[in-house]
């Protein structure tokens, strides 16, 4: 019975899917049903099964002519253009034709192939470590990562497929995507019938024929290649604990962590045409059309201006203009599938949500944030911001010089004494970001934290999170962070009812597992001397705690918190993640001993102390 619920569930959301489609579709307004059935049927149908896994579709691995390298050289000096030889001719004038884009002189590294003449190796190298690349520069170089690309986990290989930029395409994917959910729920459900359900440890997975795995695929699969805010919220539930989050919808969101499917050449070059003009090539020394990384707003390619190699983070069109459609998509998809209990107030996250990816849309805002960053941080030992390249960047590129490092999860890789000292510089960067800049980056993505081990630098990069905390909502939090610390119950909660933890009518119960969750989170500042992250249990005494906050929770979060306690808690899985030990209570003194509090700057102790 509970499986014809859920099919009921999906069946119902789905038909709210439909009506975005309707209500969005300007053909469908004027009335004109045969120019919209002329244009998109054949559209419709190939997305539709493609997206929700009934077929698989025809994708491209990349476009042809296949070329051994992809970097386009570009000369623009009249005295120095040379002769292009056959294969550089060929390569331009199928570009021209395809793309419609007349390019300066180019040279292109290696030689034309034959598309049947790729061999599944060739394939395979285009398997890159994208584990969350979403920054404007940097990609992992070093030894480790061959190390760690010995570990045997489940990838996907890029693939090229343009990205739905319209409401009605990317409403369609989504329609697509319910039904493919449709779909697998009931054929998990004859299988259950037949076979049995069965045995697993997550509940909700053992319990539900929704959450199976090939649906939790389905999801991952459509995800990537919707791109945007979609793929977007996949990539912030992915980083959950398994306490909110069904073990095989988790398992599959890995995989969009991981990394988008790409743009091919034609729609590339058409963004590049509208946001820096036909010339931008003149600009440049080279740039390669294999990128670098491809996340959720926007790919990363590589390039060279001037002598200097440069990262150009591109954005996927029409990712800005879906942000509102993409968020209430998934929301529907989210209410008919209970997947988020109602103590998360998804209606709340859901409006904090599309501040945020606005504000991680406009790249000129993000350049802005990052010359401050550079800025804040030029005095800082151990930490490097790389430089904005003004005539390169607009609202939807951003040019930055390149930076290179292994992301801080390979830091696992390397000796105990390294990953104590990346390990200390992370805590110390999120303590002085908060409560000495009060402006923080508040992607805690790992890709975003570049270790270079030959200076010693963590590389920062990707700053379109970054966001201003008020004065007040930092002093009182500071209070919070130091009672949790000191194990001291009422000032905790007196500081979460000044926050808007609490309303102050909340049961026992309630008050119990929410003091408990900040003693837990205080731990690692409780005592003096390294504190052992991979020794603690924190994720799973504060995922277990949880339950009950979910259950007793009266109000929401203060908007604030969302994206604080994403890095915070990114911070902490970090350093499980590499095994560091940190002295974090004499780094929260550090900050503590000169922080002012109060509007005027005078210095206004606590209850208790911390020494």
């Amino acid at each position: 019975m509970s499986s014809f619920n859920h099919l009921g569930r999906l069946v119902s959301g789905l038909s709210l899917v439909a009506k975005e489609i309707a209500k969005r579709s300007k053909a469908l307004e004027t009335g004109d049903f045969e120019t919209l059935i002329a244009s998109t049927a054949k559209k419709v149908v190939v997305s539709a099964t493609d997206l929700s896994g009934l077929t698989k579709g025809k994708v491209r691995e990349f476009s042809p002519p296949r070329l051994n390298g992809s970097v386009a050289y570009f000369n623009n000096s009249p005295d120095l253009v040379a002769e292009p030889t056959p294969a550089e001719s060929q390569l331009r004038n199928e570009s021209s034709a395809s793309d419609g884009v007349v390019t300066p002189s180019v040279s292109v590294q290696g030689k034309v192939l034959e598309e049947d003449r790729i061999t599944k190796e060739e394939i395979g190298d285009l398997d890159r470590d994208n584990e969350g690349n979403a920054g404007a520069g940097g990609v992992a170089v070093s030894s480790a990562e061959t190390v760690a690309a010995a570990t045997v986990v489940k990838r996907r290989k890029p693939r090229e497929r343009r990205v739905p930029s319209s409401p009605f395409t990317r409403a369609l994917g989504f329609a697509g995507l319910g039904a493919g959910l449709a779909w697998g729920t009931v054929q998990e459900s004859a299988k259950r019938l037949v076979f049995g359900a069965p045995s697993s440890q997550d509940k909700q997975s053992a319990y539900s024929p929704y959450f199976s795995d090939k649906n939790a695929e389905r999801l991952a699969l459509a995800l990537c290649r919707m791109r945007g805010a979609a793929l977007k919220l996949g990539q912030m539930l992915s980083i959950q604990d398994e306490s909110l989050v069904p073990a095989p919808i988790l398992a599959a969101l890995d995989i969009v962590r991981q990394g988008a499917d790409v743009m091919p050449r034609s729609q590339l070059n058409q963004v590049l045409d509208a946001e820096l003009g036909a010339d931008w090539s003149i600009k440049l020394t080279s740039f390669d059309y294999e990128p670098i990384a491809a996340a959720s707003i926007g790919q990363v390619h590589k390039a060279t201006k001037d002598g200097m190699e440069v990262a150009m983070k591109i954005q996927y069109p029409g990712v800005a203009d879906s942000i509102e459609s993409d968020i209430e998509n998934v929301k529907l998809l989210l209410d008919y599938t209970n997947l988020i209990p109602k103590g998360l107030f998804l209606d709340r996250a859901i409006k904090v949500a599309k501040v945020e990816l606005s504000r991680e849309c406009d790249y000129e805002l993000e350049a802005t944030n990052q010359k401050r960053f550079r800025s804040l941080l030029s005095d800082a030992k151990g930490f490097y911001v790389p430089l904005v390249v003004d005539d390169l960047s607009c609202k939807r590129v951003l040019s930055t010089e390149f930076v290179s490092g292994i992301p801080i999860d390979k830091v696992a890789l390397l000796n105990q004494e390294t990953r104590n000292y990346v390990g200390r510089k992370l805590l110390e960067l999120t303590l002085m970001e908060l409560f000495v800049f009060r402006f923080m980056q508040t992607d805690p993505n790992w890709s975003n934290f570049l270790y270079e081990e030959s200076t010693n630098t963590i590389n920062l990069i990707d700053f379109g999170a970054a966001r201003d905390y008020p004065k007040r909502f930092v002093d009182d939090y500071l209070r919070m962070v130091v009672a949790c610390a000191n194990g001291e119950r009422d000032v905790v909660i007196e500081m979460s009812k000044r926050l808007g933890f609490l309303t102050g009518e909340e049961s026992e119960a309630m008050l119990d597992a929410h003091v408990q969750a900040g003693f837990v989170v205080g731990l690692p500042f409780s005592n003096s001397g390294g504190y052992d992250f991979q020794s603690s249990n924190i994720t799973h005494s504060v995922s277990s705690l949880g339950a009950t906050m979910l259950r007793h929770r009266l109000t929401p979060p203060p908007d604030e918190v969302y994206s604080l306690h994403r890095k915070l808690s990114g911070a902490f899985l970090a350093c499980i993640k590499i095994g560091a030990v940190v002295p974090c209570r004499e780094l929260l003194l550090e900050v503590y001993k000169d922080y002012q509090f109060g509007e005027d700057g005078e210095n206004e102790m606590l209850s208790g102390s911390i020494s």
